[in-house]
């Protein structure tokens, strides 16, 4: 493999960088939340791999504990966008029912 290719693109990718200002207090939850279900997903990887999906009492415990930091950093979220987690909740409940009744509840996209 030719490492020099690394070093090239390495180069040649700093030249559409730059600093970008992210002094604000979203940034901290949302980064938060992606840890947290990075965590999640970690878990549920290690269920899957080790114990052959079998998801025990201890591990449903462990993932309560994890979802629930999801669901603070979330909160956090929706507090700096003056949103409540009644209207999240509702506005994705809508949007799911309009998807199964088009049948677009499968697929991908956004705006299906």
């Amino acid at each position: 493999m030719d490492m020099e290719l690394f070093t090239t693109y390495q180069q040649a990718s700093r030249k559409t960088w730059s600093a970008i200002k992210v002094d604000h207090p979203i940034v901290y939850p949302t980064l938060g939340l992606a840890n947290e279900a990075g965590e999640v997903a970690g878990k549920i990887k290690k269920i899957f791999r080790d114990k052959g999906g079998v998801i025990s009492a201890a591990d449903r415990e462990a993932l309560k504990y994890e979802l629930g930091d999801v669901l603070w950093y979330l909160a956090q979220i929706c507090t700096e966008l003056d949103l409540t987690l009644e209207e999240v909740a509702a506005a994705n409940i809508e949007k799911l029912f309009s998807r199964l009744e088009r049948g677009q509840i499968g697929g991908e996209g956004d705006k299906r």
